[in-house]
C-alpha cells in the first residue's frame, strides 16, 4: 500500500462519514509515519530553486527531532553553521536553545526543530516576503504531519511571518497566538539573547509559560 497524505486521510474518511459509514478500523500498518514521510519529503525538496535562496546554498536545512513532538520550536533561518551540516540551530544559538530547553524540563529530542525559509540568506539577513512564501508550504507540511499541540516562534521575524502582525516583539511575547489552529507562544531567538544578556531574563518568563503550557498536553 503506497502512504497517503494527511489531507487524503481526512478526505477519505469525511466520505465515508456522508456515505453512512459509521466505524471503520485502520491498522497502524496502514497510517503514514510521520518519520517517514518527513525524510521523503526532505530528500524531495533537499534541491529546491523555488527561490533565490537555493544560490549560495550549501545544504537545505529542513529541520529535524521528533516527528511526533507535542511542541515545535520555529526559528527564521539558517545560519553559517546550520548551512553548511543541513541542520538546525547547531551553533552558539542552537547551544543555548538547549539549554534553555533544558531549564523548563525539556530534552532537545522531545521536540521538533525547523525554520520558517529551509537555505540561509545571504550574510545572515531576514528572508524575504517572497522568500518566505515560497517555503511557507514546507513549513505547514511539516505541520500537519508532525500535528503538534503546541508553537514556539523563536524571534520577531519568525512571529511576523506566520502571524502576519506588524508589531514589536514584546506585543509578541504578551500574548498567545495560534497558527493552524495551533497555539502559539513567541519568546526571543536565543542570537538576539547572545548578543543582549540582559533580555534573557524576560525569555525566562517567557519559557516558564511555555514549560506549564507543555505540561498540561495530552501525551
Amino acid at each position: 500500500m503506497t502512504s497517503i497524505g494527511l489531507n487524503q486521510l481526512k478526505q477519505y474518511l469525511e466520505y465515508l462519514n456522508l456515505s453512512g459509514v459509521e466505524d471503520v478500523y485502520i491498522s497502524k500498518r496502514q497510517l503514514p509515519d510521520p518519520a517517514i514521510r518527513l525524510a521523503e519529503l526532505e530528500e524531495a525538496f533537499r534541491n529546491c530553486t523555488k527561490c533565490e535562496l537555493h544560490q549560495e546554498r550549501d545544504k537545505f536545512v529542513y529541520g529535524e527531532g521528533n516527528p511526533q513532538a507535542r511542541m515545535v520550536l520555529i526559528g527564521e533561518g539558517p545560519g553559517a553553521e546550520e548551512n553548511a551540516t543541513g541542520k538546525p540551530f547547531i551553533g552558539k544559538a542552537g547551544q543555548l536553545l538547549t539549554k534553555m530547553l533544558q531549564a523548563i524540563n525539556i530534552e532537545r529530542d522531545d521536540v521538533y526543530i525547523t525554520n520558517v525559509v529551509k537555505c540561509r540568506p545571504p550574510n545572515n539577513r531576514n528572508p524575504l516576503s517572497s522568500e518566505v512564501q515560497s517555503c511557507l508550504p514546507y513549513l505547514d507540511e511539516q505541520l500537519e504531519i508532525i500535528s503538534p499541540q503546541l508553537l514556539l516562534l523563536l524571534g520577531r521575524v519568525a512571529a511576523e511571518s506566520l502571524l502576519e502582525l506588524d508589531q514589536p516583539l514584546k506585543s509578541y511575547r504578551g500574548q498567545t497566538h495560534e497558527y493552524k489552529g495551533i497555539t502559539t507562544y513567541v519568546t526571543y531567538h536565543p542570537s538576539a539573547l547572545l548578543r543582549n544578556p540582559a533580555w534573557k531574563k524576560f525569555a525566562w518568563v517567557d519559557l516558564q509559560k511555555v514549560r506549564d503550557h507543555y505540561q498540561q498536553l495530552d501525551v
